[in-house]
């Protein structure tokens, strides 16, 4: 079981929350709900982890989402894909369901901007709401509850759960209508993947000119180069280590929606289109499960 880290929570009234997926970003988040005071149910595909996070944050664990979100005020998830997200959602034993009238369900999910607002307008029908809100930071950020909380939805709703939030969360901004969160999260993923294949290249480069890496890496991080991956993931590419979070697996998906999403709206990414293979390149290297600064990995193997 991972622990999480150590924060200072802002003074908030305690509520009844549930979480709904509790994988590496879902189970920490869920910790701090817990860690904050919060009466936090949670439930997960795999019971056995849902019973012990239970045993470790003293919340209650339950069989179905409908179970998880009775009487829940807000219910939190954060799942793999917009067919994962519709599973735990929809049905008889789906969280909207079991969700009592006015409650919000939000929505940590990295999915299609298409996703969260067909489940807005489901929401709503229901006398529900409904908030996307995907998170950056990795598993990191969950960790430690300093996670980047990009979210589409109504003001009045998101000025309710923010307080919430903001447990594991050091930035939770609204930016704007239902599916702009999710919008919002595939603007970071294109800026991601563009400054990630720069520094391989740069990597790659200076090691076959003979440089100290780390040593130039120290020095341009100084100037206008500068970059979280610079500073967070130079060095590990410079050591060919690649085991720190978020995975090539993960970010393909991602890609796919920028993809799929600039197709509809016209957008012209090639940039991004030509990293999205060069991803593709490294899962048939065998390191689909490799965080992303192995884009390196094709330029050295």
């Amino acid at each position: 079981m991972a622990t999480i880290g150590t924060k200072s929570y802002d003074a908030v009234v305690a509520q009844k929350v549930a979480f709904l997926g509790l994988g590496v970003m879902g189970l920490p988040m869920a910790g701090h709900l817990a860690r904050a005071g919060h009466d936090v149910t949670v439930y997960n595909r795999t019971p056995a982890k849902a019973q012990a996070w239970a045993a470790e944050f003293g919340g209650h664990h339950a069989a179905t989402p409908r179970e998880a979100v009775a009487g829940a005020q807000i219910v939190f998830a954060c799942v793999g894909n917009d067919d994962d997200l519709r599973s735990i959602v929809l049905g008889p034993d789906g969280a909207f369901s079991g969700m009592a009238p006015g409650a919000v369900f939000v929505d940590h999910t990295t999915a299609s901007a298409d996703v969260a607002r067909e489940l807005y307008a489901q929401a709503k029908g229901l006398g529900l709401n409904f908030i996307d809100a995907p998170v950056s930071g990795g598993q990191a950020g969950a960790v430690n509850g300093a996670l980047t909380i990009m979210c589409g939805g109504e003001e009045a709703v998101f000025d309710a759960i923010k307080p919430v939030a903001q447990c594991f969360g050091r930035a939770v901004t609204l930016v704007g209508a239902p599916g702009a969160g999710q919008l919002a999260k595939m603007v970071n993923q294109i800026c991601i993947a563009g400054i990630v294949q720069g520094l391989s290249e740069a990597v790659a480069f200076g090691q076959a000119a003979d440089l100290d890496m780390k040593l130039v890496l120290d020095v341009i991080s100084k100037g206008a180069a500068q970059s979280w991956q610079m500073e967070n993931r130079g060095g590990t590419m410079v050591d060919d280590k690649f085991e720190f979070g978020f995975a090539v697996d993960w970010m393909r998906k991602d890609l796919g929606l920028v993809l799929a999403e600039a197709r509809a709206n016209g957008a012209r990414v090639p940039l991004t289109a030509l990293v999205d293979q060069f991803y593709g390149d490294v899962q048939k290297m065998g390191g689909g499960r490799w965080d992303t600064s192995s884009l390196i990995k094709r330029l050295r193997d």
